[in-house]
């Protein structure tokens, strides 16, 4: 295992104490836990972006072709056009280069 130093605002770290004693867990373990936490989302999405560019669109027209032409249940609705995308739900927008070299995300097919 090895050791990593890190810097948190007084804040944080006072937050991070709480949310640890309630999970009856060192702040240790709750770190560790949140940053594979973490690494899964992103490893998800990076995942799912390689399995995108593996589709074949012809192949998923043929399979969709077959679904009948029902109407939606009425909680499966897709939201009215006028509305405005929910941002918590958004994946997060590149940001500026500030060093480090992070792959270009490509979107997914839909």
């Amino acid at each position: 295992m090895s050791s990593l130093s890190l810097r948190l605002p007084d804040s944080l770290h006072r937050k991070i104490r709480q949310l640890a004693e309630q999970d009856d867990i060192s702040i240790n373990q709750f770190i560790a836990t949140a940053v594979a936490e973490k690494a899964s989302a992103l490893l998800t999405v990076e995942y799912l972006e390689e399995r995108a560019h593996r589709a074949d669109p012809k192949l998923i027209d043929r399979l969709l072709s077959r679904v009948p032409d029902v109407p939606p249940d009425p909680d499966d609705e897709l939201p009215r056009r006028g509305r405005q995308p929910n941002k918590r739900l958004q994946p997060p927008k590149a940001r500026g280069s500030s060093g480090g070299s992070k792959r270009p995300r490509t979107r997914l097919r839909g």
